[in-house]
């Protein structure tokens, strides 16, 4: 066979060795925004550390191991002795090491600490997603700690460690722990005020046996879960350690692993509890309200996750737009795929803008930004990651057939793309949480429209949003049949406040002109003609 048939030509080299974070405009402008210019220095450092890591051959390497080896499930050992463990390939334990050692689980216990992990976080899951499901309620579960002192000074110092110190032993004889969550069940779903899951109180103050099946739990290998079961009082929340301090397991029969559709490095499971030890946190009869700042911070997560696949998504079309050739030029010069460019890149930028923006809420922590992250986050958490699935569907088109191969990377992307909707309360239950807080708690909404109208006067098509949501806001009536179109606008309406503050007057035009504008068309890529759109895909290019 001639040699010549065998020369590659016109393909575009791998995206790989370049920094994740530096290479990330928009990410970057967050981090200096909102950090305190004291901790910058040392911020670019760190998160240029992990985005350099995060682009290297290696991380890609671990991310393509962990999930073509996907995790099994060993319920006995040869014996016949139940010890429900689950193996997992070594990058798995490579990703969730280094995730660990970045201080992606210690945001509650240093300055700034939110915006610094968040954009750890969208930097590191750009290597791989699946390995985030514990990084994410290990972080999470602090809140929920912290209603009972005593639990929280025992834990948090062994959850915000940056030692990953994987197995099953006794959490006391641990470098560093990571947290699970269990609260659905197959009855139930997002209704877990129908969970049956039983608790009956033993001899000792605090402490129950948990008898009950959950269908999803998230990460069996973890050291601890923090789970909702019945007791007398109702539903209440429990921390259960996988081992008990005397060294014996804990009953957490692991009936089988999830086969999902994306996620696939990441173990999900259904267990069982058979007169499981388990510590009250909180009083009885207030799990809910107990475990929902643990449910806060990871629907925060799952915004932070989808801007990172959005993010990737867009690096790696607008990549190969850069280097690939047809119709006698190159493809990101063709007026009609610059189209399409632009349009993913800004759904991406206003994706992390937001995301950032809610971190810094967290570290800011005075009542009005609490009671602006009560609104803004099931609202962004609504929009971002209902965003996600087309949109990283579009940029995986924008590599035509080199695109849809596995060896490219974004059949995994869009695999993961839909994940973060589903979990910790799908589309409509977001949706409802918002309508919760609008009748319940009217100082979110003031919160919120304050934060919207630092734009005013900026933009006349962000101005006639703003007036088109308080008309909408100002008929409660029948709102449940319009919730999601509601908070559609709410989070659209968001975006556009901060991407006129503090974008680049190009992204803000093209943002305002079609996402509130109206000039946009049902497919990405219909943007009007007329924008700088050259300016934008430039803006959005990665820096190899």
């Amino acid at each position: 066979m001639a040699a010549s048939t065998h020369t590659v030509t016109n393909q575009a080299p791998p995206l790989v060795g370049y920094d994740v974070f530096a290479s990330d405009r928009a990410l970057v402008e967050g981090v200096e925004r909102h950090l305190d210019p004291a901790l910058l220095d040392t911020a670019r450092d760190e998160l240029s550390l992990l985005g350099r890591t995060a682009g290297s051959a290696q991380a890609q390497r671990w991310g393509e191991q962990a999930n073509a080896h996907p995790p099994v499930l060993h319920t006995h050992d040869r014996y016949g002795n139940r010890i429900d463990e689950v193996e997992f390939h070594p990058a798995w334990h490579r990703l969730l090491g280094k995730a660990v050692s970045a201080g992606l689980t210690t945001a509650w216990s240093r300055p700034g600490g939110h915006v610094r992990r968040a954009a750890g976080f969208l930097v590191w899951t750009q290597a791989e997603g699946g390995h985030g499901c514990p990084v994410s309620m290990t972080h999470a579960a602090v809140p929920a700690l912290r209603t009972d002192p005593a639990l929280a000074a025992e834990w948090e110092p062994r959850l915000s460690s940056t030692i990953y110190d994987e197995g099953l032993r006794p959490a006391s004889q641990k470098a560093g722990v990571l947290f699970g969550m269990g609260m659905t069940e197959k009855q139930g779903g997002s209704d877990v005020r129908a969970n049956t899951t039983r608790a009956q109180a033993l001899a000792e103050d605090g402490t129950y046996a948990l008898t009950g099946h959950k269908w999803f739990c998230s990460a069996p290998m973890s050291d601890g879960f923090l789970v909702l079961a019945q007791a007398e009082q109702g539903l209440t929340c429990f921390l259960v350690p996988r081992v008990l301090e005397d060294g014996t397991r804990n009953p957490f029969a692991i009936q089988r692993l999830k086969d999902k559709l994306g996620n696939k490095s990441n173990a999900s499971s259904e267990v069982e509890f058979d007169g499981t030890w388990a510590r009250r946190v909180g009083d009885e009869g207030r799990g809910v309200r107990t475990i929902i700042e643990m449910v806060a911070a990871t629907r925060l997560d799952c915004v932070i996750g989808s801007a990172a696949l959005m993010r990737q998504a867009v690096a790696q079309a607008v990549h190969h737009a850069t280097y690939r050739e047809a119709f006698g030029g190159k493809l990101v010069d063709k007026p009609l795929m610059r189209n399409v460019l632009a349009d993913l890149a800004l759904e991406s930028e206003a994706a992390t803008t937001l995301a950032l923006r809610l971190a810094a809420a967290y570290d800011d922590g005075d009542e009005q930004e609490q009671a602006f992250l009560r609104l803004a986050v099931p609202a962004a958490k609504y929009w971002v990651t209902k965003r996600c699935t087309p949109m990283v569907g579009e940029a995986l088109e924008c590599l035509g057939g080199n695109g849809y191969v596995e060896e490219s990377g974004m059949p995994r992307l869009l695999r993961e793309a839909p994940l973060n909707s589903i979990w910790e309360g799908s589309g409509n239950v977001q949706a409802l949480d918002v309508l919760r807080a609008l009748q319940r708690e009217p100082r979110a909404l003031n919160a919120f429209l304050q934060e919207v109208g630092a734009a005013r006067g900026a933009d006349h098509r962000l101005d006639g949003a703003i007036k088109d949501l308080l008309t909408e806001l100002a008929d409660l009536d029948g709102i449940e049949g319009r919730a999601r179109r509601l908070v559609e606008r709410m989070a659209l309406v968001l975006q556009g406040s901060l991407i006129v503050r503090y974008a680049p007057s190009e992204v803000a035009d093209a943002f305002c002109a079609s996402r509130l504008g109206g000039d946009w068309g049902a497919a990405f890529g219909t943007l009007p003609h007329t924008l700088d759109l050259a300016t934008v895909v430039a803006r959005s290019a990665p820096e190899v």
